[in-house]
């Protein structure tokens, strides 16, 4: 799987917060309907780097705030044991979690 880009990634600093927002490669731009509220997966937001989910997970390790939509890495961040499937929340079956570190 090495060299596909499988999620975007980025990263934005801001003071001493580190924020990553990470979506599966092929969500970026759609709209997610099947929640209360469609959700947006916004190019603005989540439009970073083209990378591989073992990228976005080691991001995540350093992040204060980690924005995940998608279910290779929504699933990745799960089976690393960085969010709890509790915490996850669903737009028909694309999952969606948020993890803040204080």
């Amino acid at each position: 799987m090495s060299g596909m880009s499988e999620v975007y990634l980025r990263t934005i600093k801001h003071g001493r917060d580190t924020l990553v927002a990470v979506c599966d490669y092929e969500l970026l731009g759609q709209t997610l309907q099947g929640g209360r509220v469609p959700f947006k997966v916004s190019e603005e937001f989540y439009k970073g780097i083209p990378g591989s989910v073992e990228e976005a997970i080691e991001a995540m390790r350093h992040a204060s705030i980690s924005n995940l939509v998608g279910k290779k890495i929504v699933e990745a961040a799960i089976e690393k044991r960085l969010i709890h499937g509790r915490a996850v929340i669903y737009f028909g079956d694309v999952p969606h979690a948020q993890i803040m570190r204080m």
